[in-house]
Formats: C-alpha cells, sequence, structure tokens
C-alpha cells in the first residue's frame, strides 16, 4: 500500500438516505479517515466550498440535486474540478455509469458497496489526488502563479495567440566588470538579491518575470493574464525598482561593496505569447516587434543616459500626468524606421 493510503483523508458523503450515510461514513471512519456527510447534492457544493475535502462519496438518486447535476458543477469549477470523485448507487444500468466517467467522476461502485472493493477504491484515488498535487505544486514553484493558472485553465499546448501587452527588460549596467572584481560567492549573493527586489516590483504591478539571462530579465505585463492598463502597470513597476535599486545601494554602501544602476527598457504592442519548446521542455514567453524593442531600448539606455526609456505606443496610454521627456527619434538596429524615445521621469 502506497504511504499516502496510510494517511487520514478528509472525505464527504453525500447520500440521502440516512442508514447509508451513517453505515458508509462509519467505514470510512475504521479505515482511518474523517468523513463528513450530507443527504443531497447542494449541500454537498455549499460543504466543499466551505471546506477543503481530499475525495468525494457521491450518490446519484437525490432530491434537490442529484449526483449528475453535482458532477457538471464540479467540472465547471475550476476550484473543484480535480476533487476525486467515487459514486455509489443503486442506479441500474451502463449508461449511468458511462455518463458518471463522462462527467470526471474516478469510480462508480453500486450499492450495497462492497467494504473491501471500496478501500481498494480509496486508496487508487488518493494516490491519484496526492501525484495530481505534488504535479501542480512543481508548476506553481517552478512557474509564476498567472502561467500556473494558464495551464491549470486550458492545459498545456505550444503555440501562442496575439494579444496586446508591454514589455520590459532590464539589467545590471557594467556587470562584467562588476563581476571580475569580487568572488563568485559575493555575486551569486548580490544576484539573488537583486531578482528578490526586482521580482516584487514587477510582481506586484501585475507582471510576470519570465526570463532570467544573468543579471539581465524580461517581464510582461497584459499576458497570460489581460490588463487593462499594462503599459501604466509596467512604468509604475519601473519606478519601483529604480526605487529599491536606490535603498539597496545605501545598504551597499554602508557595506563598503559597490553600488550597482540598471536600464529598463518599455514598450508597448501586439505580441504572441504562449510556449515555446517542445512537448518535453518548454517556457511562456512572448515574441514579436515589441519584445525587439523593448531590448533594443533598453540597451539605448546607456548611451542616453536615462535610467527607463519607452516607446511612443506606451506613453500614448499613459495618464497625461506622467513626466516623461521626449529623446527624439532613434533608428534602432534591425529597424526600417525611427521610433520615438521616451524617458520617464
Amino acid at each position: 500500500m502506497p504511504d499516502s493510503a496510510a494517511r487520514p483523508a478528509r472525505l464527504l458523503v453525500v447520500d440521502d438516505n440516512k442508514v447509508n450515510r451513517l453505515l458508509l461514513t462509519r467505514s470510512l471512519d475504521l479505515q482511518g479517515h474523517r468523513a463528513a456527510a450530507v443527504e443531497n447534492g447542494r449541500l454537498a457544493l455549499e460543504a466543499l466550498r466551505r471546506e477543503r475535502y481530499d475525495l468525494l462519496l457521491l450518490d446519484i438518486e437525490m432530491p434537490e440535486m442529484d449526483g449528475f447535476a453535482v458532477l457538471e458543477e464540479l467540472a465547471s469549477d475550476p476550484d473543484l474540478r480535480d476533487l476525486p470523485v467515487i459514486v455509489t448507487s443503486s442506479l441500474e444500468g451502463v449508461e449511468n455509469v458511462v455518463r458518471c466517467i463522462e462527467l470526471g467522476a474516478e469510480d462508480y461502485l453500486p450499492k450495497p458497496v462492497n467494504p473491501v472493493l471500496l478501500k481498494a477504491r480509496l486508496t487508487a484515488s488518493l494516490e491519484k489526488k496526492r501525484l495530481r498535487d505534488e504535479l501542480k505544486e512543481l508548476v506553481r514553484r517552478f512557474a509564476t502563479p498567472e502561467v500556473a493558472q494558464e495551464l491549470e485553465a486550458s492545459g498545456f499546448s505550444l503555440g501562442g495567440k496575439r494579444v496586446e501587452a508591454t514589455v520590459m527588460f532590464s539589467d545590471i549596467r557594467g556587470f562584467t566588470p562588476l563581476v571580475e572584481s569580487q568572488p563568485p560567492e559575493e555575486t551569486i549573493d548580490l544576484l539573488n538579491s537583486y531578482y528578490t527586489l526586482m521580482f516584487d516590483a514587477i510582481t506586484s504591478h501585475d507582471g510576470i518575470v519570465n526570463q532570467m539571462i544573468g543579471d539581465g530579465l524580461m517581464a510582461i505585463f497584459g499576458a497570460p493574464v489581460a490588463m487593462a492598463d499594462h503599459a501604466g502597470a509596467a512604468v509604475r513597476a519601473a519606478r519601483e525598482m529604480i526605487e529599491l535599486v536606490e535603498m539597496f545601494n545605501a545598504e551597499r554602501e554602508a557595506e563598503g561593496k559597490p553600488t550597482i544602476a540598471i536600464g529598463i527598457g518599455i514598450a508597448t504592442g501586439e505580441v504572441v505569447a504562449g510556449y515555446a519548446g517542445t512537448s518535453e521542455r518548454a517556457t511562456y514567453t512572448c515574441i514579436g516587434d515589441t519584445v525587439n524593442l523593448a531590448a533594443r531600448l533598453e540597451a539605448h539606455t546607456k548611451a542616453a543616459q536615462r535610467s527607463i526609456l519607452m516607446d511612443a505606443a506606451t506613453r500614448a496610454e499613459l495618464d497625461a500626468g506622467v513626466a516623461a521627456e521626449p529623446l527624439g527619434p532613434v533608428l534602432f538596429k534591425g529597424k526600417s524606421v525611427e521610433v520615438e524615445v521616451y524617458a520617464v521621469k
């Protein structure tokens, strides 16, 4: 028996027959689980949305809301659709069994329920749930919450869709000489501190960091979750990033360590956002001219001697009260026409 099966689970029994509820609950308690019981589907859904359960044992023929309706509700609820369900019913006919399975039930046990068979089905269903929970935790750990939600909602498939978004690139200026001047342990510590600050600024404004390369990062505002004010959010995040770096530098100066400076490029427009890679390994990213322009703007911060640069499309999306300095047109590498560049004050 897998270790997970030995752990007590929180189970909910749904049956309109009081005798069935009491006997089934007693059987589950004897197996070491903690079982609660309700008499119809409506009460079951209320309980599931109020408390956390590991598995549902569901009758089909019940007043107010039958088992089929419960299964349909569970399938349409993102928070409950992965809950394992074992149907326990006296309803005959293979078509009813098939309908339950098609609606998402893990298994179908006819009444009277054989306790040995029930225990085996519980063990298998709870082990599947444990594995699904571990997979979700891995996704949440190695992807942003937004990407994790996108995966849970629509599943994984390579490819992308066209969306309006704002892209940000940022890196540390003069990073290579800094690396050469200090032990690698100090560089790693610096990067970890730097990314902690940058991630907080970006995610607090609903952006997602989807790439980290050395001292550089790329962030997206407006994908995978659409945003009404993605350009404004990106600019606010950039300003906060600069403020955090200034505070970080004050601490480094007090410790006698070299300070850092960052450059940020922001561009707004249509991108293709989605999963790129292979079926074995992929990452959520976005591509397009807007992405390239944001990278060019970030690189241009050194020549312009400004911390934050943005394109005209980003400037047009901002409130009139946002201070911006026009720097004139710039012909970037790979572009056939000049780009109007603005510095964020």
